[in-house]
């Protein structure tokens, strides 16, 4: 995975242009990251807070922020179409750039929306960054991506995930203390809902 400190020359020296180095994408009215607006805490795990939206204002954008709390499984929810219903088809994407901080590693799962329930979903791990912000690069690639036998093999192939994505979805098992700020989608733009 490609790391780029947002604080390095190669981060600073064209802040608006996107991953691939096109002009920056619109953002929906009201708060969102990126022109996704539900990012949520789901209610399961002790978080802070502890259910509804983790968007609060950041200099002249937002932030999702939350804490895990305690050693049991924290849920946090990213619609990809800005609605529960909605999916998006991400098949032709190579990947997300993700700007965040952890104080402890985390994975993210890629939630279709015909198997939208339960913990066996294809993940990839999104590791520390000992509180410092970072910007990542995660590929979509199959290969980058693997599943949890705590949680369980995913009875669906990834490829039939990416093509009818609901959800990013941040799992973590520790205490953490997170902050996203940035997540855009190659190949895809939310629509503003």
């Amino acid at each position: 995975m490609l790391v780029v400190s947002l604080f390095s020359p190669a981060a600073l020296a064209h802040p608006a242009a996107s991953a691939s180095g096109t002009a920056p994408r619109c953002e929906c009215a009201g708060p969102s990251i990126d022109g996704l607006r539900q990012w949520l805490a789901s209610g399961e795990g002790t978080t802070v807070p502890a259910s509804g939206s983790l968007l609060v204002r950041e200099g002249d954008g937002y932030a999702a922020k939350v804490r895990f709390v305690n050693a049991e499984w924290h849920v946090i929810v990213v619609w990809l179409g800005n609605q529960f219903e909605a999916q998006a088809d991400l098949s032709k994407s190579s990947g997300f750039w993700l700007t965040y901080s952890a104080t402890d590693d985390l994975y993210v799962q890629l939630r279709p929306a015909s198997h939208w329930s339960g913990g066996d979903k294809w993940l990839t791990l999104v590791p520390s960054t000992g509180g410092k912000l970072v910007k990542r690069f995660f590929s979509l690639s199959p290969d980058a991506w693997t599943w949890l036998p705590e949680l369980g093999k995913p009875s669906y192939s990834f490829a039939s995930a990416l093509g009818e994505a609901r959800g990013l979805v941040f799992v973590g098992k520790t205490p953490n203390t997170l902050d996203f700020r940035g997540l855009p989608i190659d190949g895809y733009q939310p629509p503003c809902r």
